[in-house]
């Protein structure tokens, strides 16, 4: 069959090369085209159901309504680990099933669960499923906060969570949009305990009375009173101050008492487990060069996660678009700036594995003309790592993959041995037409061509075999490290089987063109690198061959030695990763109050402020409401966009930075 393939891309020469072409335009327009991101899917099925329960206590939630719902989903079925979290007013489950599992069934389930045991919840506590998101947590921290203080921070977060929040969820692949800060305008009603005593009224009584109040009621509709039907409706929602002024708590001695008058009715913000504030530095000084001052304050943080599968950098481009399109529409005074992006991680990453893959290239290019020491050949040589390229890529585009760190670097490490099947068959079919130029009655040099490449075919396909099998055990790993992993294998081995397809193909009919042709015999010669490496190991094999005993000595000893290393080496799943920004946690002793962590981070927030590569801060504490993270408000979470033209390393800035919050009172840190 091999055979075939080889007389078939020679006799329709033209066609084979018109494919190639084809390909290589196709699969250069789908790389261009494909979603780019940092690792491979690694989405597990997962539910999260929140419970909110304003009021209770850790241990109350864990034993009302954390304990009842792991005992109803435990069980389930597909459910594979039940994960929980209990915290003041809070309770976060995570169910997670199995790879491969529909979310949706997985969700009804969830839901069947929560119907079976929703009498044993405590009143008005109702349980509900949060967004289907990816495990690839936020991709974007937006931070908005009022130039000068001029806007409330209750009007902040008004804009935040009915404009700006609602628009950004119609994005396309936005999962969920987590608001904090600012402050969520409610109405108060403080009760005067002697005008209660006075008037005779109980706290009942008023909340009886806020409820009945504070709704609209239909009463059909009436159409026989001329041409136009009307609707009917009681309009009783509360809008204003005044509204709720005015409601009738009961009547005493044919009087109706109004809420006015043994309560007093304030707008303020609801109470709040969690505050954040952001600052960005301004650009340096033209003059002096010294580093710009930092703008923000007590800012609306907005923390978007997007759905699983979706491009983090298609949904970033298009949030800032609607930013820029919604800045048109706020006052003047509003500031909102991007504090943290994924999308920056990600190009940084790219990049970084794209420069390895041209350097491989380059590389690979001055090693085949010192060692061919012939344009032609190298020429035809290199046109393997291309085309084996693009068709791995319509490979992954055709089965949904995605460009990532770990499909690149599948590439990175195969981008050497692309054109080891067109080397060994360009260096035969060079030889053969040099010989059949230096016979007495030569042979047409299209079946020399042939005959050459068809003798060094078994050769080329097992050696790309025997080099793929070391990856075979990739697609053996299951659960997480499968998801990961099994992509780099994948890009490997059809990048190298790719390549085996073009040594049958292209290899032939390019050399066939480009050396078939030639009507002077050069006599072989090797070049100067060559003789040098050959002289080298002539005198190794030979000093190998004298002395065999003390070569297999030295080759144990070097054994052992690499494996002693290699037990003492650290083990982590993944390795550390430079992402731009750096995460500082700030722990304050349990029971610290909202006020005083506010207080305590004012400074460690002047602190990091001086230091220069810092270039902008976003601080959440606590948690949002409905926030999967059930932080008490005495933790806060900093995430710190570093200088990327700095001149010192990742370490540096990091002890930096531990110095900085070394002498902070009462606090532990932990930056990473």
């Amino acid at each position: 069959m091999l055979n075939a393939i080889i007389r078939f891309a020679l006799h329709q020469r033209l066609l084979t090369i018109a494919v190639a072409i084809f390909l290589l335009g196709y699969g250069s327009w789908a790389a261009l085209k494909m979603p780019i991101d940092v690792f491979p899917d690694l989405d597990r099925p997962r539910v999260v159901v929140m419970v909110e329960a304003p009021g209770l206590a850790p241990e109350e939630v864990e034993t009302r309504i954390t304990f009842p719902l792991e005992t109803a989903l435990n069980g389930a079925q597909g459910v594979q680990a039940v994960r929980s979290t209990s915290g003041i007013g809070l309770a976060v489950i995570n169910v997670e099933f199995g790879f491969g599992s529909d979310i949706y069934v997985d969700r009804q389930i969830v839901n069947e669960r929560l119907a079976a045991v929703s009498d044993r919840m405590p009143r008005g506590v109702r349980p509900q499923l949060g967004p289907v998101s990816s495990i690839m947590g936020q991709i974007l921290v937006l931070g908005m906060w009022s130039r000068d203080s001029k806007t409330d921070p209750v009007e902040l977060r008004t804009q935040a969570d009915w404009v700006i929040g609602q628009r950004l969820l119609t994005i396309p692949g936005v999962a969920q949009v987590f608001t904090m800060g600012g402050g969520r305008k409610q109405f108060h009603v403080l009760v005067e305990p002697s005008s209660l005593q006075h008037y005779g009224v109980t706290l009942g009584q008023i909340r009886e009375a806020l409820q009945r109040s504070n709704q609209n009621a239909t009463g059909g509709y009436l159409d026989q009173q001329g041409p136009n039907e009307l609707l009917v409706r009681g309009l009783g929602r509360i809008q204003t101050v005044e509204d709720l002024q005015k409601v009738v708590v009961t009547i005493r001695d044919g009087r109706p008492v109004a809420l006015a008058q043994v309560a007093r009715i304030t707008e303020a913000a609801q109470a709040k487990r969690g505050d954040s504030t952001a600052y960005r530095r301004l650009p340096n000084n033209a003059d002096t060069g010294e580093p710009g001052q930092f703008e923000g304050g007590p800012s609306v943080v907005m923390t978007i996660s997007k759905q699983p599968g979706a491009d983090t950098r298609e949904i970033t481009k298009n949030i800032m678009a609607a930013v820029q399109e919604l800045k048109a529409s706020l006052p003047a005074d509003y500031q909102i700036e991007p504090m943290y992006s994924q999308e920056s991680f990600i190009d940084r990453a790219i990049h970084n594995v794209i420069e390895a893959l041209r350097d491989g290239g380059i590389l690979v290019v001055i090693i085949l003309f010192l060692f061919l020491m012939n344009f032609r050949t190298t020429f035809i040589s290199l046109t393997a790592i291309p085309l084996s390229l693009v068709m791995t890529v319509i490979v992954f585009k055709i089965t949904g993959m995605s460009i990532n760190t770990m499909t690149l670097g599948g590439l990175a490490v195969a981008i050497g041995e692309l054109v080891d099947d067109a080397i060994v068959d360009v260096e035969n079919i060079f030889r053969r037409l040099r010989e059949n130029r230096e016979s007495s009655s030569p042979l047409p040099p299209l079946l020399v061509v042939y005959r050459a490449s068809t003798e060094v075919r078994n050769s080329i396909v097992f050696s790309t075999l025997i080099v793929c099998l070391v990856f075979i055990p990739l697609f053996a790993l299951e659960g997480m490290e499968g998801r990961l992993f099994t992509p780099l294998g994948v890009a490997y081995v059809v990048s190298i089987f790719s390549s085996l397809i073009v040594s049958l193909t292209v290899t032939p009919i390019l050399s066939y063109w480009l050396l078939g042709r030639e009507t002077v015999s050069h006599a072989e010669k090797d070049g100067p690198l060559l003789r040098c490496l050959k002289w080298i190991a002539d005198k190794v094999i030979r000093f190998s061959l004298a002395f065999p005993r003390l070569n297999l000595a030295v080759v144990v000893i070097a054994v052992a030695v690499a494996g002693l290393f290699v037990v003492r080496l650290d083990r982590d799943f993944l390795p550390a990763f430079n992402e731009g920004a750096v995460q500082l946690n700030v722990l304050l002793p349990p029971g610290t109050s909202l006020a005083t962590s506010n207080e305590i981070n004012q400074t460690v927030e002047e602190r990091l402020q001086a230091v220069s590569d810092v270039v902008s801060i976003v601080r959440r504490t606590g948690r949002a409401e409905l926030d999967e993270h059930a932080e008490p408000v005495s933790a806060s979470e900093y995430i710190l966009e570093m200088d990327p033209q700095s001149t010192r390393n990742r370490e540096e800035q990091l002890e930096e930075l531990r110095e900085a919050m070394a002498d902070i009172p009462g606090i532990v840190t932990a930056v990473e």
